[in-house]
């Protein structure tokens, strides 16, 4: 008792420091988690808004290079006025803020109309990427291409868009291109939230860079084909997931959609820095709060902790004497009851079979009568050694059953196994050699009774019990120092002087 209230203290001093870790830890686990969820919608949110503002404008602007060509196939919009023929093919659109001029190309590369200027410039475009594309594919329907800038100057970048012209026949008939200015991106990127260190980025499905955030004019044009991330982008139409820029080498939350009907990638991009600078502010707050509370109680719990510890030992001393049997060291009738009631019961679901083996020393209380308590004590002590040292397998329990009686329990050993330990056992302690005159042997013999349950022959662990007591019965009347099986119509084992097999582990079924 006196060492009750400390150990109390101690329990409810670890169990509230852990508790009040685990409170803590959860609740920054949580406020991190809900961080990183606030960033996930607010740059979905940004990438949706971004996504439909370029694609609505692209409509816009490849519905106009579409009109350009409708308008070519009309009868007689060659033949109109050149003023009125702009009109006809170049609507109010191509004004746009950001769009540049309209051309349309001969199947040779030459400007043949122009929306800015009549005649048209004389110029050639026929080693331009859109149109030896136009030429080569009828099916690509509206072409982006590479950034480029018409007066070499990182302020005139832009893109061209493009459609091919087909004649009734299907054969190539020229190209309707439209430049838009990368302006337009520029501006848009800038109108969003990032953080200080976000980031967005528009690139071709192949790649190509056409704006990103941060700008830098270096960047325009280049191609992330092969870079981690955008090995990420093109495996699936839309996603999320932590990477590193390879740019800038900044470790962000990446949500990337493919623009839908054209060949676009946007990406949206949150450092984790920025997602995660008030959680951090926070937890270093929360943390050390937490870590003076835990610190306090530990230090506290300190105190009683030897004192805890001796409780322990003494009463893990006290469970193993309230195991055994304090003469020989084997387990006690308790213990051994538990062990088979627990083996029958694995026994009879596996259908694994189960020997028992109780084992009685002969002619005991004459012993005593003639050399006294003591040597009866240590003549039990020497049988005990005997049974210890022929079952020694994990499974197997050996106990003292009462008086001079013991018990052996050998899972997974059939009648032939456990007949062979229980003469073993016989002839080693035939062996001790230990003076008996009282005997017909003139030594300490033992006599044995061995019973082995295997599909369902005993109903209940206690009838094994019984079974093995009659065989024992049945040794002890047949003339003592040998081993009776249970059933058995003649005593087949072996008797005094016999050989010891060495193989102890030699037990039939494992």
């Amino acid at each position: 008792m006196p060492t009750r209230g400390p150990n109390n203290v101690i329990a409810i001093s670890v169990l509230l420091a852990g508790a009040i870790l685990a409170i803590a830890v959860s609740l920054l686990a949580q406020m991190r988690e809900d961080a990183l969820r606030r960033a996930q919608d607010s740059i979905g949110n940004i990438s949706l808004l971004v996504q439909r503002d370029v694609s609505r404008n692209l409509e816009i602007y490849d519905l106009s290079l579409r009109a350009v060509i409708d308008g070519l196939k009309q009868p007689g919009v060659l033949d109109l006025p050149p003023a009125i023929r702009q009109m006809v093919l170049f609507d109010g659109s191509i004004s746009a803020q950001d769009m540049g001029s309209v051309f349309v190309l001969d199947e040779n590369g030459n400007v043949r109309f122009d929306s800015r200027a009549w005649p048209p410039r004389e110029q050639s475009h026929a080693d331009r990427d859109y149109f030896k594309t136009q030429r080569a594919s009828p099916d690509v329907g509206l072409y982006i291409g590479r950034p480029f800038s018409r007066n070499g100057t990182d302020e005139d970048l832009r893109i061209a868009l493009s459609r091919r012209i087909s004649r009734p026949d299907g054969s190539f008939g020229g190209v309707v291109v439209g430049t838009l200015r990368l302006t337009y991106f520029h501006r848009l990127f800038d109108g969003m939230k990032l953080g200080p260190s976000g980031s967005m980025a528009l690139m071709l499905s192949d790649g190509t860079m056409l704006m990103r955030r941060p700008y830098d004019p270096k960047t325009i044009g280049i191609n992330l084909t092969g870079t981690a991330n955008f090995s990420r982008f093109v495996k699936q139409p839309s996603g999320d997931f932590f990477g590193t820029a390879a740019i800038d080498r900044v470790e962000r939350w990446y949500a990337f959609r493919h623009i839908d009907g054209f060949p676009l990638i946007l990406d949206v991009a949150l450092s984790t820095r920025d997602i995660y600078v008030q959680w951090r502010r926070r937890a270093w707050v929360i943390g050390t709060l937490i870590v003076a509370l835990d610190v306090t109680i530990i230090a506290l719990a300190i105190l009683f902790s030897r004192q805890l510890r001796l409780r322990r030992a003494a009463e893990e001393e006290l469970r193993e004497l309230a195991r055994t049997d304090g003469l020989t060291g084997l387990n006690n009738r308790r213990t051994f009851e538990e062990h088979v009631n627990d083996e029958w019961r694995r026994a009879q679901r596996n259908g694994r079979p189960l020997s028992l083996l109780l084992i009685d020393v002969d002619n005991f209380k004459g012993f005593n009568d003639l050399y006294g308590h003591s040597a009866g004590d240590e003549a039990l002590i020497g049988v005990a050694r005997c049974i210890a040292q022929n079952a020694r397998r994990p499974g197997d329990t050996a106990a003292r059953f009462g008086g001079e009686e013991f018990a052996v329990l050998l899972p997974d050993t059939d009648a032939t196994g456990a007949q062979r330990i229980a003469e073993q056992i016989r002839a080693a302690v035939q062996a001790l050699q230990c003076r008996h005159v009282a005997s017909t042997h003139h030594v300490l013999t033992v006599s044995a009774g061995a019973v082995t349950a295997q599909d369902a022959a005993f109903a209940t662990s206690r009838a094994l019990v019984d079974a093995a007591d009659q065989a024992l019965y049945r040794a002890k009347d047949a003339g003592r120092n040998r081993v009776m099986a249970y059933g058995a119509a003649t005593d087949n084992s072996s008797r005094a002087g016999s050989a010891v097999t060495p193989d102890i582990d030699a037990r039939g079924a494992k």
